[in-house]
């Protein structure tokens, strides 16, 4: 099977990429490798996927319509898309509010544009996020709640991409399902996620800000269990004609103290906590309702949160020579 995987550089799709490397998939990459965050890391990634001879790497934006049917019209065998490939962050929606517009609304409608030519394509799986419930308080958030109660710009175009497509699901056919990812975290992951930016700063002795006290919760999900999450759902598409979206989650909010805590433990060091106000564009908690998936596919969360901030803090002290 091939297989493009969009975003291939950034956390989740490099892993997703890798996975279906390891299970002899033909894999074509694409990302832009913007400067979001460091794009050293973004290359580290890649490195890793280069000696994989069934690996191929194209830098192009998928906001980009010509660029992207000129690429899907190369590869007229793709059989599915991982579409991964977005502006990420919700706080950083409110400082450059634009490029969330392009890459997550723009981006996705030229994906399907190219797309919905590929005569053997079988399923689009793409990535949602779970700031797609807004203000929403009840919990475990499900894939029935309303979501028309945004909190950030970043949700608002993460749920105009959902609409999209099912707008294109219904108009050409295409099944497609997007995931709602709850909270990532691992090795090789993103520098500006809290866990991330925490450990660097305890590492440094800086103070790392919490914000509303001991009430903030996430629902933490380490990149091994997305990734066969993303892997089963990949090989189980809805009808023709249809869409869906899906939560991915690790089925239990953690309190951001308890991630603190463990932050001290593997890396031997105290943290200096400075508290402050909660920004208005964050969500106080979240919880997935993991009812659907699991039906769908049998998928569950496998990796406890104590395991999977041990396995980060062991690849951040090496990757960081810490």
């Amino acid at each position: 099977m091939k297989v493009l995987v969009t975003g291939v550089a950034g956390f989740i799709g490099f892993h997703i990429a890798e996975a279906l490397l390891k299970q002899g998939m033909n894999v074509i990459g694409v990302d832009s490798l913007n400067d979001y965050y460091d794009p050293a890391l973004k290359a580290a990634r890649l490195k890793q996927l280069e000696p994989y001879p069934s690996f191929s790497f194209q830098k192009l934006d998928v906001a980009d319509p010509q660029a992207m049917r000129s690429l899907t019209e190369s590869h007229p065998d793709l059989e599915a898309v991982v579409h991964l490939a977005a502006q990420a962050g919700v706080r950083h929606s409110m400082v450059d509010p634009y490029s969330y517009v392009t890459s997550n609304v723009m981006g996705q409608v030229a994906l399907l544009e190219a797309c919905r030519h590929l005569k053997k394509l079988s399923h689009v799986v793409y990535a949602s996020s779970s700031s797609i419930y807004g203000r929403n308080r009840s919990t475990p958030f499900r894939e029935t709640d309303r979501v028309d109660q945004p909190s950030s710009l970043y949700a608002v175009t993460k749920r105009a991409a959902e609409l999209t497509s099912e707008s294109y699901a219904y108009l050409y056919g295409i099944p497609q399902t997007g995931l709602r990812f709850f909270t990532v975290y691992g090795p090789w992951g993103r520098p500006d996620m809290a866990y991330y930016g925490f450990a660097k700063a305890i590492s440094e002795g800086r103070p790392v800000t919490l914000y509303d006290g001991t009430n903030l919760s996430r629902d933490f999900t380490y990149i091994d269990d997305i990734v066969r999450g993303v892997l089963k759902v990949l090989g189980r598409p809805p009808e023709a004609g249809t869409s869906r979206v899906l939560n991915l989650g690790g089925d239990k909010p953690e309190k951001v103290v308890r991630m603190i805590e463990l932050l001290e433990r593997n890396l031997d060091q105290k943290a200096v906590v400075e508290c402050r106000p909660r920004p208005v564009a964050d969500m106080e908690s979240t919880w997935a309702s993991l009812e659907n998936i699991k039906e769908i596919c049998g998928w569950e969360p496998k990796v406890s949160f104590e395991d999977g901030m041990k396995e980060f803090c062991l690849w951040f002290r090496k990757f960081h020579g810490v």
